[in-house]
């Protein structure tokens, strides 16, 4: 199976100046070929990059015909033809045979001739020792199609098997592949080396970070000690990068491996900047605009600690209610309780003036983050909210100690814009007031999102959300105005006035019920490359009783949107208006960033 090689042409040839369009042919003559394969060539050809890019001088056509002997017969092997034959004519001369210092200045037309030959099958297929649980790639047997990468994915296969069983060091000690023309056969015979089972040895680091060495140890959780696992390198990784001090992280096991048995792993970093901000708006015809920024510190204090301030003012230009502002400082800390639990501690301000109520509160909360896989993460704290509120029911106080407690288990594919998985969140916080106007109880959240695509590269999807909640132990006129929930709006249902759907007390008294249903349901399609086209519908029901779905009402909406990409994300525009109940009339329109949910 012979190859032509670039290594003795080298690259000291001499450009010289060319015109500015390529060369007028390239032609590709197949005889008998199919035409994916035919496709497949000529896309993985150098010279077809090279009439693209308008190149004709001879040195850059030359260079690109070289080189495409070595391309298309690879091309041939992936596709399982080992008898082929390439021939490449610049201007009538075989490519191959023309001297470089014979090279012409111009070149017109180029002519391809690629004959596969006979389709060669897998003979021999031998591979060993592999682990128990070590699977062969598909296709690698014998009498199946003998495609040339099978063979590097098998060997592969074989090594990654051992790796995973605690021998760092496998290798292909040995290996023998040939072609039998007679039989169009090839044999694959390789004998793999799995080397000693090592355990993790120290975490060395290799150059200088602003983050301190006992912090990246302590963050990176290497298991000294612990049999080899390359599963658990992935890990070490994910959560130095997790961190956001870093804009790159690198692992890199030591050549030889100590004379314990233990293998030490060398650690490169490169720090982040400090410092970032950032800004974002979104756009209701009813709610106004909302504007929002943050500032962020990483590695405060050379712990790779993340401090980061938010601020948002809301409602601006809404003529029903007044603005609503909001700034919150939070301080989080890497590995603080284990390698996977992270420490935070937080304190917000806030006026609201919703249009069931105003509310002025501070918060203070400390706790701790678990993250239990790269998809299931929990949280639990404890914090004090005062709250001094204004509402049908009167100007009330609130001192309330709570314990929040949550869980999110994410696999969606994409978080701004999901096309497959399911995301599900669920929040419980038990409170007390300890020297307010209020009760004590446990306020309940859940939100399941699902997602699927349909179609050649899931360009249609199908999308619903489902949001249910209930505030359990006290009554509506005990419960901090915003424990209680309303419906109506962008969150919850499009096309109806924000928060229009609460309870009526009677008396002219109207507040937020004591639990809450919505369901969301959306058909996304793309429209080219940049633009989608969406419909949706909401329902919300808010319930005066704490059972969901119990002595309450409903509204709907429904409408339409339209979604543009962008660098982060989808530029979202929903046109929307009420279809069931009567809290509002009218158009809605909505303007953000990143699908609704």
């Amino acid at each position: 199976m012979p190859r032509f090689s670039l290594s003795a042409f080298g690259l000291a040839v001499c450009i010289v100046s060319a015109p500015a369009y390529g060369f007028d042919a390239l032609n590709f003559d197949t005889p008998g070929m199919d035409e994916d394969l035919r496709s497949q060539l000529k896309s993985n050809a150098a010279l077809t990059e090279a009439q693209a890019d308008n190149r004709s001088a001879g040195a850059d056509v030359l260079a690109a015909a070289l080189s495409d002997y070595g391309i298309l017969l690879e091309t041939l092997y992936a596709a399982g033809y080992y008898g082929g034959t390439v021939s490449i004519r610049i201007d009538g001369r075989e490519a191959a045979d023309i001297a470089l210092l014979s090279t012409p200045e111009t070149v017109t037309r180029v002519d391809v001739t690629v004959t596969t030959g006979p389709k060669f099958k897998f003979g021999e297929t031998n591979v060993a020792p592999v682990t128990p649980e070590t699977e062969m790639p598909e296709g690698f047997k014998r009498g199946q199609t003998a495609r040339a990468p099978l063979i590097g994915d098998a060997a592969d296969a074989a090594i990654e098997g051992w790796r995973a069983d605690g021998h760092a060091k496998a290798e292909i000690a040995a290996q023998r592949v040939t072609a039998n023309h007679v039989d169009h056969l090839i044999n694959v015979n390789l004998r793999v080396a799995p080397g000693p089972e090592l355990r993790f040895g120290r975490l060395v680091t290799v150059n200088d970070s602003y983050v301190r060495t006992a912090a990246l140890r302590r963050i990176a959780g290497l298991p000294s000690g612990e049999r080899f696992d390359p599963d658990e390198l992935k890990r070490v990784s994910n959560r130095l990068t997790r961190t956001g001090a870093f804009s790159s992280v690198t692992l890199r096991e030591a050549e030889t491996p100590n004379a314990d048995g233990t293998l030490d792993i060398e650690l490169t970093v490169t720090d982040a900047k400090p410092r970032r901000f950032g800004f974002g708006a979104e756009l209701s015809s009813l709610e106004g605009l909302t504007l929002s920024t943050f500032w962020l510190h990483r590695n405060v204090a050379g712990g790779a600690e993340r401090f980061r301030i938010d601020a948002e003012v809301s409602d601006i230009s809404n003529s029903v209610d007044g603005i609503d502002a909001s700034i919150t400082a939070r301080l989080e800390v890497p590995g603080a309780v284990g390698p996977d639990t992270d420490a935070y501690f937080q304190a917000a301000i806030s006026r609201e003036r919703e249009p069931a109520y105003d509310l002025d509160s501070l918060e203070l909360a400390a706790g701790l983050t678990r993250r239990y896989n790269e998809d299931l993460t929990a949280e639990i704290g404890i914090g004090y909210q005062f709250s001094k509120t204004k509402d049908d029911l009167g100007t009330r106080e609130f001192h309330l100690v709570t314990l929040p407690l949550s869980l999110t288990y994410d696999k969606r594919d994409n978080d701004l814009d999901p096309r497959n998985g399911y995301y599900i969140s669920a929040d419980a916080t038990p409170f007390a007031d300890v020297a307010g106007d209020g009760g004590s109880g446990l306020r309940l959240y859940g939100d399941l999102r699902g997602y699927y695509g349909l179609g050649e590269a899931d360009r249609t999807v199908l999308a619903g959300r489902l949001q249910i909640g209930s505030v359990i132990g006290p009554s509506i006129t005990e419960t901090q105005p915003d424990f209680l929930f309303y419906s109506g709006g962008a969150g919850t249902v499009r096309g109806q006035p924000y928060q229009s759907l609460d309870i009526d007390l009677g008396g002219g008294i109207s507040s937020g019920g004591l639990s809450f249903i919505g369901f969301s349901g959306e058909i996304r399609q793309d429209v080219g490359k940049s633009f989608g086209v969406v419909a949706f519908a909401d329902i919300g029901y808010v319930g005066e009783d704490q059972v969901p779905g119990s002595n309450g009402d409903w509204h709907a909406g429904a409408g339409l949107g339209v979604r543009y990409q962008t660098g982060l994300g989808p530029l979202r525009f929903d046109v929307a208006a009420p279809v069931g109940g009567d809290t509002g009339k009218g158009v809605q329109i909505y303007l953000g960033i990143g699908q609704s949910f």
